[in-house]
């Protein structure tokens, strides 16, 4: 290795993956060239793990992947799960009530299993996008209640209008308990308190014994905060959100333009680009 990081910890949607879906060919060789030289190259998604597990193997990634913004994390060749972080399920029920109070569409996520409250146009476009299939639930506090989940993972899909009402106001009710983010326009998501990128990219590093200082986070959206900030070297992509764009140490290609094999080989491979 040239560059001087050792560590580079990706977001997949909107970062890694084309905007049209798959991983480009740029990136694909960038990511093998950095590990085959020593690099550790490693995925950090809020997708829950049977979505994005098919990736880091087509990828040809081993070692540890991390899904639920971190609330799983586990190794790509063995499954075994090494962090599994849930929400309690009586905590887990009660937000579910009172999400299903405002009519939101609701998924309650448990391992490789997810339940549903809605079958509608917005779940078909995310079945689609992340190839994972859920149970209806259409009472879904109820199926949490009874079946005693303690989920990794609670969300609404909402319009861009109506995510932006409904994060603010779960931040405010939920978030002194809970980890409240967004992934996209569409999406809020609940996880357990701690259980975001940052405290996965620390789980990361500490466990492939290299300094934060020498780890890179590439993301682009909000979920993607933690972990910006507690790199080495913060890194947005450039069609990401202001937010992000303004707290990162530099600001990459888009992530239809590889993006993130443009970090491997400025940052991690240390070519004069």
């Amino acid at each position: 290795m040239t560059g001087q990081y050792r560590l580079i910890v990706s977001d997949f949607d909107g970062t890694l993956r084309r905007t049209e879906g798959g991983i480009s060919e740029g990136n694909v060789r960038a990511i093998s060239e950095y590990v085959a030289s020593g690099g550790v190259f490693a995925l950090c998604t809020g997708r829950m793990a049977s979505s994005i597990r098919p990736y880091a193997k087509e990828l040809g990634l081993k070692g540890l992947l991390a899904a639920y913004q971190g609330a799983i994390i586990e190794d790509i060749e063995s499954g075994k799960i090494v962090r599994d972080v849930r929400i309690p399920s009586g905590q887990a029920a009660e937000v579910c009530r009172r999400l299903e109070s405002e009519n939101y569409h609701i998924h309650v996520y448990d391992g490789d299993v997810f339940y549903s409250n809605m079958d509608d146009e917005l779940l078909q476009g995310y079945v689609q996008t992340c190839g994972v299939r859920p149970e209806i639930a259409p009472h879904i506090s109820e199926t949490v209640e009874s079946k005693g989940i303690c989920p990794h993972k609670i969300l609404v899909m909402a319009s861009p209008e109506e995510r932006e009402r409904a994060y603010s106001a779960a931040q405010k009710e939920f978030g002194g308990d809970l980890y409240v983010t967004t992934s996209s326009a569409f999406l809020v998501e609940f996880v357990r308190k701690g259980s975001d990128k940052g405290g996965a990219l620390e789980y990361l590093a500490e466990h492939y014994g290299i300094p934060l200082s020498q780890a890179v986070a590439v993301g682009d959206n909000i979920n993607d905060l933690p972990m910006i900030q507690k790199a080495g070297l913060g890194v947005a992509v450039e069609n990401g959100e202001k937010v992000l764009k303004e707290a990162a140490d530099f600001v990459t290609r888009t992530c239809d333009e590889d993006g993130v094999a443009y970090v491997i080989r400025k940052f991690g491979l240390g070519e004069k680009l």
